[in-house]
């Protein structure tokens, strides 16, 4: 199917998300749609897919004019979409998430979904148990499982939004090598929704650019990164630089640390971190990295072992304990856990002022959320619900809602889903906090991050935690092997490769 999306208008109030948008999507290739956060993309895809109708413009398949009023409605003409954040019921199974697609009686035919699932899976080398629950996948796996239900609904059109983020770089790989045969030997139309220049190069037969609702540009591979750069945000990018800081004193000391799951269990952990420190926490997903910092924040029980921060004895309190130590934490699911749905920038910020008074001031409270909006860049305003925010806004959004002080900040993917200016914007504000001698404490799926933004990484692989490194003195080689449970060799807290490799 030829897809043409012509003259594409969509308004939000006075935000003009798509303002004229035209490009031409063929079949067989992998189209990558590039922009900052904020640029419209995701808006004109869901127009594409059904989730929104465009307020102007036509959208033409093989020169045919089609209209969705539904996201199934799109799906029957061919075309599906897989989103940032999985569309998924955690609490159910992997086959009754994927029956939900295609069987809508009140008794579906398991056997037969079981059968297609396997089928699918089998093929696209996706293995995912059908009777394991959602909720212990990896956002890899809901990932696959969502492709795959795509792929049973026939969808000849795929779109994919921003879906490296958060996930291994083995399962990244799988995905490329899945969207290559999807295109090139059966055909199909793939967009791929992106701001990660390297991956729009690897992966991409063409581009198109937006910015600020706009198109800016369309490049055929091989792509210049540097027009590329200057067509998404208007300018070259200054690389980034370390800005070196004394650590202070130790603000959190974890000694023998044991935390169970049902899936995995961490234990023997020991790490002291000190003011003003930066920790990378690396390893695939669900290694244990998560726990750890769960626990460090007060949201996981502990078996054994003990947590101090500021050396007071936290260990079993509640999360309420810590941040009345000036610890918070923030995490990756934006919507999921750290924003609240239905509710407003301007009433987040009234719940966020923990100690006002009995009746809340609405109109301090949109004064606040008004000063911090302009503070950190929101695109938005005091009335804008916080799920109509793109990624890179919810994320600022949580960040603006953080105590002033803080003594540990513990985050999960802080940059995730984020383009290069917006990740730069990110750091800044973490590293004014760390030079008012915040600790911080991050999990990242880019090893590049954890490098460039540590002062020691830890990698976590079945549970256990390495040794601390010095990031300054570590490459993204050496992390691999760790990260893959392959000791290269430890000194002085610092990784030393044994035998070079090719």
């Amino acid at each position: 199917m030829r897809i043409e999306l012509v003259d594409i208008h969509k308004h939000f109030g006075p935000v003009r998300a798509n303002d004229g948008v035209s490009l031409t999507l063929e079949p067989g290739a992998i189209h990558g749609l590039l922009g900052e956060n904020g640029a419209g993309k995701t808006t004109l895809m869901k127009c594409l897919s059904g989730y929104l109708s465009p307020d102007r413009g036509a959208i033409l398949a093989d020169g045919q004019p089609l209209s969705f009023a539904s996201p199934a409605e799109a799906l029957r003409h061919g075309i599906g979409m897989l989103h940032q954040d999985p569309l998924d019921f955690p609490q159910m199974r992997v086959l009754d998430n994927f029956l939900l697609a295609f069987d809508h009686r009140f008794f579906p035919d398991r056997r037969r979904g079981k059968a297609l699932l396997q089928e699918l899976g089998t093929r696209f080398q996706f293995n995912l148990d059908p009777d394991a629950e959602v909720m212990s996948l990896t956002v890899g796996e809901r990932q696959q499982l969502e492709m795959l239900r795509l792929l049973a609904l026939g969808a000849q059109v795929i779109i994919l939004d921003e879906p490296t983020t958060g996930i291994s770089a083995p399962q990244k790989a799988q995905l490329f090598a899945t969207l290559r045969r999807l295109a090139e030997e059966e055909g199909r139309s793939i967009v791929f929704v992106s701001h990660k220049l390297e991956e729009v190069e690897e992966l991409c037969h063409r581009v198109t650019v937006l910015r600020h609702g706009k198109v800016t540009g369309e490049a055929e591979a091989p792509f210049q990164v540097n027009r590329l750069v200057e067509m998404m945000f208007g300018r070259s990018l200054p690389p980034t630089e370390r800005v070196p800081v004394t650590p202070g004193p130790p603000v959190l000391e974890v000694e023998g640390l044991v935390v169970p799951s049902y899936q995995l269990t961490v234990e023997g952990v020991n790490l002291c971190v000190r003011a003003g420190e930066v920790v990378g926490l690396a390893g695939l997903e669900g290694s244990g990295q998560r726990l750890f910092l769960r626990a460090c924040a007060g949201l996981e029980r502990t078996a054994a072992g003990c947590i101090r921060v500021g050396g007071r004895d936290l260990t079993g309190a509640p999360y309420r304990r810590f941040l009345e130590a000036g610890v918070a934490y923030l995490p990756a699911g934006r919507l999921e856990e750290g924003l609240v749905g239905g509710l407003t920038l301007a009433e987040h910020f009234a719940l966020a002022e923990r100690r006002g008074p009995f009746f809340l001031n609405w109109a301090a409270a949109r004064e606040r959320a008004a000063a911090h909006i302009g503070r950190f860049n929101i695109v938005g305003r005091p009335d804008t619900p916080v799920e109509a925010l793109s990624g890179g806004n919810q994320q600022r959004a949580m960040l603006a809602l953080l105590p002033s002080r803080l003594n540990v900040l513990l985050m999960e993917h802080p940059t995730r889903g984020l383009d290069v200016e917006s990740s730069n914007w990110v750091w800044e504000q973490l590293l004014a906090r760390r030079a008012e001698g915040t600790a911080i404490l991050f999990i990242s799926a880019d090893l590049d991050e954890i490098l460039e933004r540590s002062d020691r990484v830890v990698v976590f692989c079945g549970g256990r935690m390495s040794a601390p490194l010095e990031a300054c003195r570590t490459t993204v080689e050496q992390l691999g092997y760790l990260i893959a449970g392959k000791d290269v060799g430890c000194e002085a807290g610092n990784v030393r490769r044994e035998t070079e490799v090719g």
